[in-house]
């Protein structure tokens, strides 16, 4: 049996899914991401405009950057992979088992796709709040008049997503975290997986007695017991047309 074969026997005998995104997910609908060559922005590293820091020194250039993005958050659609994760939930759903779609992603493509199960570790692109007040405000689906944009209560717009150097949302994390108490099969697509405590969930459900199994373009530093080697929008509809019968990914919920 082949390592392909192995991931989908335990799709179909799973009672519990966990499935961790990053970048590279996004990547395949054309988005940049942080780490990679495209990543830099006009000049600007955008690990360094990630950050409270950055945004209290110059606002309006976090600001532009982060509308650029939100606005090509909102152009992007979800590709295959995106749809094979929302197919294999119903599937499971359907079947009496649980799921859960945590990830780092902040472009809300996994929602468009038709995932429910789905905990945002590091906020949504499209939703913005008062940096003084906390309020969220969604802002229309067009390119900021200006830069920064006045917040509701007095402070300026900020996204609602987490910088570095800030903590992740309480309640989404405690959700991340109880999940690897219930699943069987912790599945990790297109992640780095350096960055914590994201990373962190890989170890947990190792350490709970869950098989982890990578689907990455490349290895990456997670410790899994089986790597498939590939692009995300290619294996994930193989797997789940495999496990659960062809034509099964295909259509978006």
């Amino acid at each position: 049996m082949d390592d392909l074969e192995r991931v989908v026997t335990a799709l179909r005998e799973a009672r519990g899914v966990v499935v961790l995104t990053g970048a590279g997910v996004s990547a395949e609908s054309g988005l940049r991401t942080f780490r990679g060559p495209d990543g830099w922005w006009r000049g600007h590293d955008p690990l360094r405009l990630a950050t409270p820091e950055a945004f209290a020194a110059d606002p309006a250039l976090v600001s532009e950057w982060y509308d650029e993005r939100r606005l090509g958050a909102l152009a992007a659609h979800p590709n295959p992979a995106h749809i094979a994760l929302a197919a294999l939930e119903r599937h499971l759903v359907a079947a009496g088992r649980r799921f859960l779609l945590v990830t780092q992603n902040v472009d809300g493509l996994h929602r468009r796709a038709g995932s429910r199960a789905v905990v945002e570790l590091h906020g949504t692109i499209t939703v913005w709040r008062d940096h003084r007040s906390g309020r969220r405000v969604t802002p229309p689906a067009t390119p900021f008049a200006s830069h920064p944009q006045p917040g509701p209560d007095g402070g300026h717009l900020r996204p609602d997503v987490v910088w570095f150097g800030e903590a992740l949302p309480s309640a989404a994390l405690a959700e991340a975290e109880a999940a690897l108490g219930w699943c069987d099969l912790f599945v990790v697509v297109g992640t780095s997986a350096v960055v914590y405590p994201a990373a962190g969930l890989i170890e947990g459900a190792a350490a709970q007695g869950a098989r982890c199994v990578e689907v990455n373009p490349e290895p990456s530093a997670a410790n899994v017991h089986t790597r498939l080697v590939g692009r995300a929008g290619d294996l994930l509809p193989r797997l789940v047309a495999r496990a659960f019968g062809a034509g099964s990914s295909s259509t978006q919920a």
